[in-house]
């Protein structure tokens, strides 16, 4: 009898399979990467796992643990069912990115939607899965028609479609793309009865192990190589969504960790850990980096951002973020550095 107790007692634990759909980009390959060093078995997804110069970050993983890359894409129907099959957690990541279309509606805002209604399709066919855990953006949340300063975004707000349809500022596809997604995912969880929670980054930096570099990480750091179309991109974000806020790659890929295995987790969670303006983001790069030129002088630009984003209900559930601006910085000039990206200018 006792040889039967000894034999319960040492029974496996199940290794729990995870999902991570368009593993080829800067948060999902990181979250493969932190996934895997938790111990858990994953299958990612990549629109052409035979190319080995965009797959070779995912490829070196393999040495961490269990991980298979299945082909996959947003847009065709069904294709998602084999890598989803037998999958614990899904974690839906990938979005249709294209800043430079001239046809957001056909070229982002359709194919967001459709792929959500294809990863959600998979889901609800594979019996296995227990919880989807879908990545939002800031972009969904921030965008209003609001002028008043002090507001503070929760879960509960939500982007203004209306008024970026109406008004179409630059780049206003993405925030819509975004919103509707969202929006289409939590109809169709509800509809089908899927467990989904919806993480929402602010913009992330960090150091990237991708083959190319992140356009975020390029926008973050604008300030610091000193591209004039990047940060007159900074400054329209800031007029747009209302502030300039930031989060480690590493602290955004634990949060989407954190939310999964925490049982009692449901909803939205905004995801940011830094609330700056770009006023007080030069200042700040100014003085930590003296020998990069960071521009100071934005003459009219407005001093205060209008809004911050609160990350107060995940924090409130036991969430906890690893980095603050200093450490997001210093990895990301870092990385930049490696990269020969950054070049110091002489005093």
């Amino acid at each position: 009898m006792a040889g039967v107790v000894q034999d319960v007692d040492h029974v496996e634990k199940k290794t729990t399979k995870a999902c991570v759909i368009g593993g080829t980009g800067f948060v999902a390959s990181m979250l493969v990467k932190l996934l895997l060093r938790k111990g858990y078995s994953v299958n990612t997804t990549a629109r052409d796992p035979g190319d080995e110069k965009k797959i070779s970050h995912l490829s070196a993983l393999k040495d961490l643990g269990h991980l298979k890359i299945f082909k996959a894409n947003l847009t065709d129907e069904g294709s998602f069912d084999v890598a989803v099959e037998g999958c614990d957690i899904v974690f839906l990541v990938a979005t249709p990115v294209n800043f430079a279309s001239q046809d957001p509606e056909a070229d982002m805002i359709k194919p967001a939607i459709q792929g959500v209604t294809n990863v959600l399709t998979a889901c609800a066919k594979a019996k296995s899965v227990k919880r989807v855990v879908m990545t939002s953006s800031a972009a969904a949340v921030s965008i209003n028609s609001l002028t008043e300063e002090g507001l503070v975004m929760s879960e509960k707000d939500w982007t203004d479609v209306d008024f970026l349809y109406s008004k179409k500022p630059p780049l206003w596809g993405y925030p819509v793309s975004k919103t509707l997604a969202e929006r289409e995912a939590w109809k169709f969880a509800k509809e089908n009865n899927l467990d989904l929670i919806t993480v929402i980054p602010s913009l992330i930096s960090g150091a990237a192990f991708t083959p190319d570099i992140p356009s975020s990480i390029g926008l973050a750091t604008c300030l610091l190589t000193g591209n004039v179309s990047l940060i007159n991109g900074m400054k329209g974000m800031q007029l747009l969504s209302g502030s300039i806020s930031i989060t480690h790659v590493e602290d955004v890929c634990r949060a989407h960790i954190f939310i999964a295995e925490n049982k009692s987790a449901s909803g939205r969670y905004i995801c940011c850990a830094v609330n700056t303006n770009v006023l007080d983001l030069a200042k700040f790069l100014g003085n930590r980096y003296p020998q990069y030129n960071v521009p100071t002088d934005f003459r009219e630009f407005p001093s205060k951002a209008k809004l911050i984003l609160s990350s107060e209900k995940l924090v409130n559930e036991g969430f906890e973020f690893e980095n603050g601006i200093e450490e997001i910085y210093e990895s990301t000039v870092e990385y930049l550095k490696s990269k020969g990206l950054l070049k110091e200018t002489s005093c």
